[in-house]
């Protein structure tokens, strides 16, 4: 899951950045480089409560989910494998695997690398994701890590399907022998002990409008990364991002399926929670991202995703609107006065952001090159 910050906020000058972040607290052994650690405060500033109504429907279909959900999850031994496209390490011809794929590498450009390197770090932060996941009414009932309800098995089948991305693309970077793979693997350390907020707390309204948005936006992302890699010579890589691209695909599909469904059951509840999303902005989980130098490197990595057209203010909008359209938010009647002021706010939003699209943009390339130490500290 490559995951990019909110790139519509405006970014604050160094100076004032202290005051919107606090301090990650670290243990001891971490002590020396708390100071470099800067967590993003709730972007909404209060605390997304639950309702007894919120875990009722999701409670009410477990039957519904059993039989349109869990079937997108696919079987381990139908499942692709990371080891399906990597040099087979049982083969007497492993090495010239592991050469040509070295040599498949060499026209990757360092900005490109920046890409493929964070793809990897969010990925491979995965444990987090599972616990915020289980920590969400009522997926926090698995008390047990065994539970066979329908919101249970789906936490643990789409987490088993997501593991398998950070470690194909982890693999095949270090056989790569292009990137800084100590560098990375400190910031995989570095983020799973900064844990993520991301601004849904218990609520399962307001976690299934994330997820549905996330996963666009990595299907997204991984998609590009695949058309841009394969400009670069390398097909094979580009199958392994569309590959995964593909699963991203499908766990929206999921996600997106079960808000529609709780917009059928509760249609002033998830409007409600629908625009109180977009009116936090989506925090994407790697926005805690660091490397022990660079405090801000998740918004330098964001910059050059946005020149690569990897990910991008305009796909923002594009999500939004997609997510209106297939929920049929705008076709909506009978909602309440709240509800309806909701509406008009989701409905509206395209329209203000693409007023501020071109600006954000133009910031986003305009930024001044930075090294970046996934890269042996070359500028990008």
């Amino acid at each position: 899951m490559f995951n990019l910050q909110f790139l519509l906020s405006p970014a604050l000058p160094s100076h004032m950045t202290t005051s919107r972040f606090s301090k990650l607290s670290m243990a001891s052994t971490f002590s020396k480089d708390a100071k470099y650690l800067k967590k993003q405060t709730s972007p909404q500033a209060h605390k997304v409560e639950v309702s007894p109504e919120n875990i009722e429907t999701f409670k009410s279909m477990e039957n519904w989910a059993w039989e349109n959900i869990l079937p997108i999850l696919k079987p381990a031994e139908k499942s692709w494998q990371p080891q399906d496209f990597l040099p087979d390490p049982l083969s007497d011809g492993f090495l010239e695997q592991v050469n040509e794929l070295r040599k498949r590498t060499q026209e990757i450009p360092d900005a490109l690398l920046v890409i493929l390197a964070a793809s990897m770090v969010t990925e491979e932060a995965l444990p987090t994701y599972h616990s915020l996941i289980s920590t969400v009414e009522p997926f926090h009932d698995d008390e047990t890590g065994i539970n066979s309800r329908a919101w249970a098995v789906w936490n643990k089948g789409w987490s088993a399907e997501e593991n398998r991305h950070g470690d194909l693309i982890n693999k095949y970077l270090y056989l790569s022998g292009r990137v800084d793979v100590r560098q990375i693997e400190k910031t995989i350390q570095y983020l799973i002990g900064s844990g993520m907020d991301i601004g849904v707390g218990k609520n399962p309204y307001h976690g299934s409008i994330y997820t549905s948005f996330q996963e666009r936006a990595t299907f997204i992302s991984h998609g590009n990364t695949a058309k841009l890699t394969m400009q670069h010579g390398d097909k094979k890589l580009a199958q392994i991002f569309g590959t995964i691209a593909a699963d991203e695909k499908r766990h929206e599909i999921a996600y997106c399926r079960t808000v529609g469904k709780v917009f059928e059951l509760d249609p002033n509840g998830m409007m409600i929670a629908f625009a109180d999303m977009m009116k936090q902005n989506i925090t994407m989980p790697g926005h805690l991202m660091y490397d022990g130098q660079d405090s801000n490197l998740f918004q330098h990595i964001s910059n050059v995703s946005m020149k690569l057209g990897i990910y991008t203010a305009l796909d923002y909008i594009h999500i939004l609107e997609h997510l209106v359209d297939i929920w049929n938010v705008e076709k909506l009647t009978g909602l309440s006065s709240e509800a309806q002021a909701a509406q008009d706010y989701v409905c509206g939003l395209p329209q203000k952001l693409r007023k501020i699209e071109e600006r954000v943009q133009a910031r986003a390339k305009n930024a001044p090159a930075v090294p970046f130490s996934w890269i042996c500290d070359r500028v990008v």
